[in-house]
């Protein structure tokens, strides 16, 4: 006959949990997982467990805390001292790794909060830096910003060569008058007088600047088109500008 006095050293589910500091839902993952033995049901319908229970649940629970994956708990609790050893070598390496790969994306992640630099390249992120510095528009700047994605996209080595021409050309105090006059032009009706002497005077800026008539070194128009429509950036006005300067 079963020695009833017994059942007062036998754990509920939920008071090994409770003694592990873990979840019932864990303490049967882990059974499903094969690293923890199902004990039977008693006369009851409930299951019983033992001490035996609750010291392995607890070398599952710390090796899970220290990393190590649940694959490898199994082999682990029935390793001698030098496999375990080799074993948690192993796992300290694989775990070396995981961490550089997590801190290279923190890293990325913290570059998100410089805004431009996660997507273009320094001398880009400097010179959408200077516009801002200079008043020029979020929306500008974001539009400017687009081009400069897709131009590193669809022909880089173009692109160094147009940014340090841009960076060159923010120098002059006449180039900054005539960017921020376009920017201001933008909520500007096609018809307002003052775009006809503005696309004026880009077109002398951009004659002196390259007398030779070498051509513009700014963006595609396709690619400008494309940015602008991610950008929601359409203005009458700038296409007023357009036509005025190709007319010419």
């Amino acid at each position: 006959m079963r020695d009833m006095s017994d059942e007062r050293h036998l754990l509920t589910i939920g008071r090994l949990a409770d003694y592990a500091g873990v979840t019932i839902k864990a303490v049967r993952h882990y059974h499903a997982r094969g690293l923890l033995p199902e004990p039977s049901r008693d006369e009851s319908g409930y299951r019983r467990y033992t001490a035996a229970h609750a010291i392995q649940l607890v070398q599952i629970k710390t090796l899970a805390d220290a990393g190590v994956p649940l694959a490898r708990v199994k082999e682990l609790l029935a390793a001698a001292p030098a496999e375990f050893a080799a074993a948690i070598a192993e796992i300290d390496h694989d775990l070396r790794r995981q961490a550089e790969k997590i801190q290279r994306s923190r890293d990325r992640v913290a570059q998100l909060r410089t805004g431009d630099r996660l997507f273009v390249s320094e001398e880009v992120a400097a010179y959408l830096d200077r516009l801002r510095a200079l008043g020029v528009s979020d929306r500008a700047v974001l539009l400017e910003r687009d081009i400069w994605v897709l131009l590193h996209a669809v022909s880089p080595r173009q692109a160094d060569g147009w940014i340090t021409d841009k960076l060159d050309a923010l120098d002059d105090p006449e180039f900054q008058a005539i960017y921020l006059a376009y920017d201001a032009a933008f909520d500007a009706p096609p018809d307002d007088p003052s775009l006809p002497a503005l696309a004026a005077r880009a077109r002398r800026w951009h004659a002196e600047r390259y007398p030779s008539g070498e051509p513009s070194t700014g963006a595609d128009p396709d690619i400008t088109r494309l940015a602008a429509l991610a950008a929601g950036a359409s203005s009458p006005a700038w296409t007023r500008l357009a036509e005025l300067a190709r007319s010419v």
